[in-house]
This record gives C-alpha cells, sequence and structure tokens, in this order.
C-alpha cells in the first residue's frame, strides 16, 4: 500500500504541474497567479477539494496523441468563503493555452451540476484561449453544455465570473450569461473577434485593450460590472460581493450586523440638496448617509452613471439599491442607464435581496439617437422588471418626480410596498416650467410682460402641484418624512417586509421586453 499511496502523491505532484515549469515561470511573469494560486487565494484556506485531478483528454489526433497532461487544462471543485460552501472551476493557461476540448468541458459541466443540485454558488476563473481548435466539434459541443447549464442555473444559485486572461469568440457567451463579471486591468479581454480580425473585414485598426479590455466593458459596453487592478484585489472583490448574496434562491443572504445604530438619524441629509433643484447633487451621499458604516458596494460603477446600483446593508440586511445620480446629466433616464438598473433589479429579485429605490429623476433623455434606439423598449425593460419583483421594495423622493420616469422608478402603482417623500418632492407630470409653457401658452403670448407672468404661474403651479402633500392625501405616497429619519423609516419598513410573501399566477415564464 505505501508503494501505491507514493505513486498517487507523483501523480497528483505531476497533475498540480501539469503545465511544466517553464509555462508557469512564463505566466508569473506575466504578473498572474496560476490557477491554483488563484483558487487557494480565493477560498478559506485548507478547504478547498480539487475534483477530477487525475482526468486526461480523449487522444483525438492533431497533435495531442502525445500530450495528455493531466487536469486537461481546468481546476475544480468546492471549498469555502468565509465558511461558506461554493464550487469553483479555474481555467489552467499554461495547459494548451487554457483552450476547451471535451474532457475540459466535461469537468466544467460536472461542476456546475454539482453546484445547482446542492445550491451553491458557482465561481468561474476563466483565463482561456477558446475552444481546442485539434478538437473541432467536440470542443464546441462541450460550450454548449456549459451555455445550458448557465441558462438553469440563472436565478437558482449566483454565477460569477472572473476574466482573469484572454476570453475570445465562444468562450465570452458563458460569462455574460452570468450573473456579475469581474475583470482585471491591462491582463484581462473579452471580444467576440480579435484586433486582426476587425481589421481584415472592416479596415478600423484597434488594439486590444480597446477592442475588449477591462475599461472598455467597464465604461462603453457594459459588460464589466467590476474593474479591479490586480488578480488579488479582483479575487477579494468576489469574496465580498458573496456576502452580499445568498447561497442560492430558497435562501436568504447572511445578516452581518456592524454595530451601526439601526434608530440613528441622518442630520446630514439635512443639508444635501442644493438651493435649486437644477443644480446637482451626489445621490451617493444620500445612500452612504443611510446604509450601515457607509458601505456602499456599486454595481457598474463607471457605466451608466446617471443612475448608480449597488449593495449594501441596513441594520445588517443586504439590500440592493437604485438610484438616480443628478450628479450626471441630471438623472435622466436613457437607454443604457434603464438597461443598466433592469438587470440589476431581476438579480436582486432572484436571489432574495430587498430593492431600496431613491428617486430624483426629470424624465427620459430625449433625443432622435434615443427613440431610434428603442428608448420606449429599453425603458420598459426597467418597468418590467420593478413590475415583476416581488421582494420588499421601498421607495423615497429626494426632490424631482416627474413623469413617465417617476412610474418607472418603483413607484407605489407598480408594486412599491412602501413610497416615502422628503418635504423636497415635487411629484409631476413635468417640470414646472414646462407645465406653465403648456398650459398657459396662450395667457403668456397675450401678456403685457410673460416674463413676469410666467414667474408668477410657476410659483403657483410648484406650490400647489409639485409638492408631496397632493400625492400623500390621495395616498400615493405612504408617508412625506423628514430625511434626517430616513435611515430609521426604512429599517421599520424593511423590517415588516420581511414576512412579505406573494402567489404568482402560474406560468412558463413572462416575456421581457429584450
Amino acid at each position: 500500500m505505501a508503494d501505491r499511496v507514493a505513486a498517487l502523491a507523483a501523480r497528483k505532484a505531476e497533475a498540480r504541474d501539469a503545465g511544466g515549469e517553464a509555462a508557469i515561470e512564463r505566466h508569473h511573469a506575466r504578473g498572474k497567479m496560476t490557477a491554483r494560486e488563484r483558487v487557494e487565494y480565493l477560498l478559506d484556506e485548507g478547504s478547498f477539494q480539487e475534483l477530477d485531478m487525475l482526468t486526461r483528454h480523449v487522444a483525438s489526433g492533431m497533435g495531442l496523441e502525445d500530450s495528455r497532461p493531466y487536469t486537461d487544462g481546468v481546476v475544480t471543485g468546492f471549498g469555502t468563503i468565509d465558511g461558506r460552501k461554493v464550487c469553483v472551476y479555474s481555467q489552467d493557461f499554461t495547459v494548451f493555452g487554457g483552450a476547451l476540448g471535451e474532457t475540459h468541458g466535461a469537468k466544467i459541466h460536472k461542476i456546475m451540476d454539482l453546484a445547482v443540485a446542492t445550491g451553491l454558488p458557482i465561481i468561474g476563473l476563466n483565463d482561456g484561449a477558446g475552444a481546442r481548435i485539434q478538437e473541432g466539434v467536440a470542443a464546441l459541443n462541450a460550450y454548449g453544455g456549459i451555455f445550458r447549464r448557465n441558462a438553469s442555473a440563472s436565478g437558482v444559485v449566483p454565477q460569477i465570473s472572473v476574466i482573469m486572461g484572454p476570453c475570445a469568440g465562444g468562450a465570452v457567451y458563458s460569462p455574460a450569461m452570468t450573473d456579475f463579471i469581474v475583470m482585471v486591468k491591462e491582463t484581462s479581454h473579452m471580444f467576440i473577434t480579435g484586433p486582426d480580425v476587425v481589421k481584415t473585414v472592416t479596415g478600423e485598426d484597434v488594439t486590444l485593450e480597446e477592442l475588449g479590455g477591462a475599461q472598455t466593458h467597464a465604461t462603453k459596453s457594459g459588460v464589466a460590472n467590476f474593474v479591479l487592478a490586480d488578480e488579488k484585489s479582483a479575487l477579494d472583490e468576489v469574496r465580498y460581493l458573496l456576502s452580499f448574496l445568498p447561497s442560492n434562491n430558497l435562501e436568504e443572504p447572511p445578516r452581518i450586523l456592524s454595530g451601526d445604530d439601526p434608530s440613528r438619524r441622518c442630520e446630514e441629509l439635512l443639508d444635501v440638496l442644493p438651493a435649486s433643484s437644477n443644480q446637482p447633487y451626489d445621490m451617493k451621499k444620500v445612500i452612504t448617509a443611510v446604509v450601515d458604516d457607509g458601505d456602499f458596494m456599486e454595481v457598474h460603477a463607471t457605466y451608466a452613471q446617471q443612475i448608480t446600483c449597488g449593495f449594501a446593508r441596513i441594520d445588517g440586511y443586504a439590500v440592493g439599491i437604485v438610484a438616480n445620480q443628478p450628479q450626471t446629466l441630471a438623472g435622466v433616464l436613457d437607454i443604457d442607464s434603464s438597461e443598466k438598473a433592469a438587470r440589476f433589479v431581476r438579480t436582486c429579485d432572484a436571489f432574495n435581496v430587498p430593492i431600496v429605490t431613491f428617486v430624483d429623476v426629470p424624465g427620459f433623455m430625449p433625443g432622435v439617437d434615443q427613440e431610434y434606439g428603442g428608448i420606449i423598449r429599453h425603458g420598459a425593460k426597467l418597468l418590467y422588471a420593478f413590475c415583476e419583483a416581488t421582494v420588499p421594495r421601498v421607495s423615497v423622493i429626494t426632490r424631482k418626480a416627474y413623469g413617465g420616469a417617476y412610474v418607472v422608478m418603483n413607484s407605489k402603482s407598480i408594486g412599491a410596498d412602501f413610497s416615502y417623500a422628503w418635504p423636497s418632492a415635487e411629484l409631476a407630470v413635468m417640470g414646472s416650467s414646462g407645465a406653465v409653457e403648456i398650459v398657459h401658452r396662450r395667457d403668456l403670448l397675450a401678456a403685457e410682460d410673460p416674463v413676469a407672468l410666467r414667474a408668477t404661474l410657476v410659483d403657483e403651479y410648484e406650490e400647489r402641484y409639485a409638492t408631496p402633500y397632493i400625492a400623500a392625501e390621495r395616498g400615493i405616497i405612504d408617508d412625506v418624512i423628514d430625511p434626517a429619519e430616513t435611515r430609521a423609516v426604512l429599517v421599520r419598513s424593511l423590517d415588516l417586509l420581511r414576512s412579505k410573501r406573494e402567489t404568482l399566477p402560474k406560468r412558463k415564464h413572462g416575456n421581457v421586453p429584450l
């Protein structure tokens, strides 16, 4: 038996260095960790149980007969993060460049099936060159199996993709189907076709970083949810993100108490709004004042910045925050911000994370480009997401709440459980100036001093219509609150809603306006 144990140890040692010392050294020289080093850093120390370590690909010709390294280029298994179980796979760029073949794909299929069967998050550390050309259609078939499992697991267990290197062609679609994508500056790339193909087909000159780098996907395409400076920071971000999520859709996110007083007054909110309603302010100051210890994990922080989405805690319980950002484009809703928020709302709803909205929205973005780009369809995605959501939903209107955009931003009429307003809230079909121009057009044209009359009519409109009190009289909002009491009101409201249950009509699925 001792001889057999020694032989086993030798095989496993070979598997741990499957790419060879030279390949590992080149990998380290690029400032990158190996597949195993990433897993060991991500998971709690000593918790990783590797699976299928001794697998090898089926010899399929085209130069692979004599090269059958253990693991076949992907490390799979399970372990814990902060004591909570997770499943993980990590592609090994030192073995076949991390390219996916039949056996490689089968290992990923197996760990994904295990994650769904046991109700555990699945984390994919992607660092591969796409489909293994030598294995032909078998490699493509393996990708199809991953995609199908991504779809089946969606909304059942959290799926997180970390891009640690190249991710090209069909390989990008699995991360795109997961809940969150984390990228690393300068070393991770995602694209359907590379710069050379783009040059050949379109004549455009573009660098790898410009085409599919982390900053590109964080600011222009919206593909990346988080961008970090290095691999360790990216893996730390994954651990932090998981703290806001349950292990599966039948559980609640963990409660983490920080000692922040739930009834704490937020006196700084009394001075957060500028004197003029046309002046910007930073909505993140409102968010950080209200949540536990000012801790706000923003998602898509550099994309469509006129709306901000992210995770926080209120009285220790995880919440999803969706808030207009008056500091960027006055907080207006457009195509990109609507899609960004809709995706986040649906993610929160899938994983039992209550949603809190802070509303200061002047409307939807006007313009030919927006209309031709489908603002109607894209704006409807956010409307649909809120209407469909069954988690506790609380809305706080801080200032402007105009027109259809107010309705879309989690209003009482589309199912918000509680809707509150600050005394500064302006609930109206449109802004006072625009309303006066339409309603009193003839009077203004006939007036001897239209400027003075306009000013008078605007003041009358604001006093009579653009206040929260008419909405409060009709029960359209539940209360007008002291801004300093916002945190305490949210704590009480969310505490009540923890027992909320909804029974929905039976259906296969809704038809979201994609």
